[in-house]
């Protein structure tokens, strides 16, 4: 897949990385990620020598027929781990376990504290349960990255793909060895998290919103209802006032 996709991306987007020697030859290490769009997920390994590996919904993994197969077989290939979103706690401790089983086979693990894609390009408030509890499980250290531009290039909901520069700006390794033990700490859970959040603005250069993007979106969802519900009554007192 680094052949059949990650070199026509780099000849075709021209990504520019800096500090790709932040990133070790081998051994266990977390790539935490700001989302700005889908494609994140393939221009971060396709810069890299090493395999990374990222968790995906397991619908991309059991969808029935030919189109299924195919998709599997893609995901599969560009290092997408299935994740069952069912249970009491769902994607949360499915994604921890994975990654954890990632880190003790000593390869990389790449994950988005933020949980989604931002809706808006600025940079929201990480989650504190899988990124701080699989750094401080398997005391692998934790390597910021920001994703520059790539929500120019496909943004939510275009299929297809704008050719520009994107960047990708990888910072230090942080270690969390400190807190070894500690895992089921919120309060050192937070602190991680904000760490981590931290560096990954001073990277990216983004707008740091405190609150979560999950929440960022249901208000973005919640107010374009409303101007469509208020488009809706001007448009018909406009009507019933032509009427009479």
């Amino acid at each position: 897949m680094k052949v059949a996709i990650g070199g026509p991306l780099k000849v075709a987007f021209r990504p520019w990385v800096e500090g790709l020697e932040n990133v070790p030859a081998e051994g266990a290490a977390i790539l935490a990620s700001n989302h700005l769009s889908f494609s994140d997920s393939f221009f971060l390994p396709a810069v890299l020598d090493r395999k990374v590996t990222f968790i995906a919904k397991a619908e991309y993994f059991t969808t029935p027929g030919v189109k299924g197969r195919l998709t599997a077989a893609f995901f599969k290939g560009v290092g997408q781990l299935p994740v069952d979103r069912s249970g009491a706690r769902g994607a949360g401790e499915a994604a921890i376990k994975s990654g954890i089983d990632v880190l003790e086979r000593g390869e990389l693990f790449g994950i988005y504290p933020e949980g989604t894609r931002s809706p808006d390009g600025r940079l929201y408030r990480g989650k504190p349960g899988g990124l701080a509890r699989v750094a401080l499980a398997t005391g692998a250290p934790v390597i910021p990255v920001a994703m520059i531009d790539t929500e120019k290039i496909q943004p939510p909901g275009k299929v297809m793909p704008k050719l520009m520069r994107p960047g990708i700006r990888i910072g230090k390794p942080l270690d969390f060895s400190r807190y070894q033990g500690m895992e089921h700490d919120r309060f050192v859970l937070r602190a991680v998290t904000d760490e981590v959040m931290y560096e990954i603005m001073k990277l990216s250069g983004q707008e740091y919103v405190d609150m979560y993007a999950t929440a960022a979106k249901r208000q973005i969802a919640e107010a374009a209802k409303a101007d469509k519900e208020q488009t809706k009554k001007t448009k018909k007192a406009d009507d019933e006032r032509s009427g009479a």
